[in-house]
């Protein structure tokens, strides 16, 4: 999952990125509220977790042209603001949760894990992302195999996660390459081979397909290994 942090404070942003980093999303982190149009329009984000005091350009005024503009995102508002008014009125602008500051990084977290099964249709409980033998734990960035625990990088179960969730479609290279990208390091030419055939040696030869002209996509179910 890949998230767009917009938020101002350094000190705040880098513990905020770092947490979520280490929650398992894949995560890019906006300074100032100018570019955040430009980079959902160019990444398919899944939620932005959005400041509201923001230089240049502030977060209710992105807010609304996010939802004006029918962008397909889940929104979480961070703010130091508390008034009830402010959470009415920001929820009924189209935001999906609204987080006062100072944040606990466990509860948000377990708030975007929330917003984002509200958003894929899935209700709580429901199950975790699977394909066969294979089984992903996105809060623990974890993935087992006939039920043993496979060691996995981060860029490794982000590209992994995206073929589960798409497993009925074939992904091209330039949609891969959108898991393993982040704001601050450039994705390599060949990082989405090189990951395919790290994930091939750790997991099994057939699970992941190449279609030849196109892109990659998830083997049949029942595979040996």
């Amino acid at each position: 999952m890949r998230l767009l942090l917009v938020e101002d404070n350094e000190l705040l942003g880098s513990a905020l990125h770092k947490g979520l980093v280490r929650a398992g999303y894949a995560v890019d982190w906006s300074h100032t509220g100018k570019d955040v149009l430009s980079a959902l329009g160019s990444c398919n984000y899944d939620c932005v977790l959005l400041d509201l005091g923001l230089p240049e350009v502030g977060g209710e005024l992105l807010l609304r042209t996010i939802r004006m503009r029918g962008i397909p995102v889940s929104v979480i508002v961070i703010t130091a603001r508390c008034d009830i008014q402010d959470r009415v009125r920001l929820l009924d602008l189209g935001a999906d949760d609204y987080m006062v500051k100072p944040l606990n990084l466990d509860e948000l977290a377990s708030r975007t894990r929330a917003v984002l099964r509200r958003a894929h249709g899935k209700a709580p409980g429901s199950g975790e992302p699977e394909h066969g033998p294979l089984k992903l734990y996105p809060s623990q960035r974890m993935a087992t195999w006939h039920g043993q625990v496979v060691p996995l990088t981060n860029k490794e179960f982000w590209l992994l996660e995206i073929l589960v969730r798409r497993k009925n479609q074939v992904l091209s290279r330039s949609q891969l390459e959108e898991a393993l990208y982040t704001f601050d390091v450039e994705v390599e030419s060949n990082a989405v081979e090189v990951y395919v055939h790290y994930l091939r040696r750790k997991l099994s030869p057939a699970l992941i397909l190449t279609v030849r002209g196109v892109g990659y996509q998830l083997g049949p179910e029942r595979l040996d290994g």
